[in-house]
């Protein structure tokens, strides 16, 4: 019998999204697991996924139990997946409150800034962990993980269990494929491209991913992108825009303006939504009516705190529960795995050369050919030189930082934050946030 453990099990988002698609997967017979350090939640979910599999008619071939120790939910397990919040949403405010008391703009602050390196500080000591008690009851399971900051989150895994078969998932590249699917339909008066139909040259850094390449039905489509970049629309200001999703709380939402200018100045086209690219670089967070031109709204802090709150109180009706299959494709992975129909999509995994541009082992996002064989990650057509050099240098600070949680280097840790380009501050000012920082982000239940 199959095992799959969720580790974070009491998630009312995406283990939610999970089940239901695991439910309409006709091949899958076997168990679910769920864990979390909040045994309430993870208990109502796994009554959740009873309701899911007997909408689905699955009842008879899929179980769900919710586990209080994590090592009988990984006993035996064949894949475990990893999506968890490192802590209390309210140890966000060290994240995202601080720097901006010190002129720190921040979109998102879970992958890089100096949010992503708190947020990396509360996060790795609990995948060593993982990765170490995997090691100890599931060696050989497929690990998945979708918890941010993903490119630290993944090596950490490998850090702690060098032989664990880990990899990322994120479904950012999707919102770019959907995109350019929108403008193919137009351009060639085709109507109702898929997503999955467009294939992007994958290649960078989670959050921070980029295509050279781009096609639909073998016609190569970055001729009429780097043609559209320079369309009046993307180079307008769109604060009135922003000022709308504000007033709205459409924080998400997003008009491909900085993944347009990166293919306008650097060549390439940003493969991840703007809120994410614009974080790893200094010149698009440089003031809030600078964010605003492209259309951005920066996520806040008190927005968080009520989400949560809002989400952790969640009931789902029948018709919520049974409305088909997600756009996500964690179960089609899994399937392929399993000797099911084989699939090419991006994950986070380590660099075997698929990223020439960066050190060996060092957690890459590249397309892959998933298969019964196993993960062989492919090769994409490389950036432009400044860009390989822009994902080289978050590459190299996020190296800093898992080496400074391993070896539980504080200073190491502080010479990360420094050298990152969003904090523009003295040397003396930097310390003193780093260290009210530490403080306010302190991991907490």
């Amino acid at each position: 019998m199959r095992k799959i453990t969720i580790i974070g099990g009491g998630s009312r988002n995406w283990a939610i999204t999970f089940m239901r698609d695991l439910a309409l997967d006709e091949g899958f017979e076997g168990e679910l697991n769920l864990y979390d350090i909040d045994q309430e939640a993870s208990l109502n979910n796994a009554e959740v996924a009873r309701r899911i599999f007997t909408l689905a008619g699955r009842q008879d071939r899929i179980s769900c139990r919710a586990q209080a120790d994590l090592g009988k939910a990984l006993d035996g397990a064949c894949f475990v997946i990893i999506s968890i919040e490192p802590g209390l949403t309210e140890c966000r405010y060290g994240d995202l409150v601080l720097p901006e008391q010190y002129g720190i703009l921040q979109t998102v602050g879970d992958t890089t800034g100096p949010g992503g390196i708190m947020r990396a500080r509360r996060a790795l000591p609990l995948f060593f962990d993982f990765a170490r008690q995997i090691e100890k009851h599931c060696p050989d399971a497929w690990v998945v993980n979708y918890t941010n900051p993903m490119t630290l989150c993944t090596a950490a895994l490998y850090r702690a269990f060098g032989s664990i078969k880990a990899f990322g998932c994120c479904h950012e590249v999707f919102g770019t494929q959907r995109f350019i699917a929108g403008l193919a339909e137009k351009w060639f008066n085709a109507p109702s491209i898929e997503r999955k139909d467009i294939h992007l040259d994958i290649t960078g850094i989670n959050h921070f991913t980029f295509a050279a390449k781009a096609s639909w039905n073998g016609i190569d489509l970055m001729p009429r992108l780097k043609e559209h970049a320079r369309d009046p629309f993307f180079l307008e200001d769109h604060s009135a825009i922003a000022e709308e999703r504000k007033k709205s709380e459409k924080w998400f939402e997003c008009d491909r303006l900085v993944a347009m200018a990166f293919l306008r100045d650097f060549e390439a086209i940003g493969a991840a939504g703007d809120r994410h690219l614009c974080e790893f670089v200094p010149f698009f967070l440089t003031s809030e009516d600078n964010i605003a031109s492209y259309g951005i709204t920066r996520t806040p802090y008190q927005w968080r705190i009520r989400e949560a709150a809002r989400k952790k109180d969640l009931k789902f009706t029948d018709s919520e529960l049974n409305k088909g299959r997600s756009d996500e494709e964690g179960v089609a992975i899994m399937n392929a795995l399993l000797g099911g129909s084989s699939l090419v999509t991006n994950i986070n995994f380590p660099n075997h050369g698929q990223a020439p541009y960066l050190a060996q082992g060092a957690i890459a996002e590249t397309n892959a050919l998933i298969s019964s064989s196993g993960i062989s990650p492919l090769s994409a057509a490389l950036p432009s030189e400044a860009l390989q050099h822009m994902i080289r240098s978050v590459s190299d600070e996020q190296s800093l930082v898992l080496d400074a949680m391993w070896e539980g280097d504080e200073q190491k840790l502080f010479q990360a934050f420094v050298s990152d380009p969003l904090v523009r501050l003295s040397l003396k000012a930097s310390r003193r946030l780093f260290d009210q920082m530490l403080k306010a982000s302190e991991i907490r239940y």
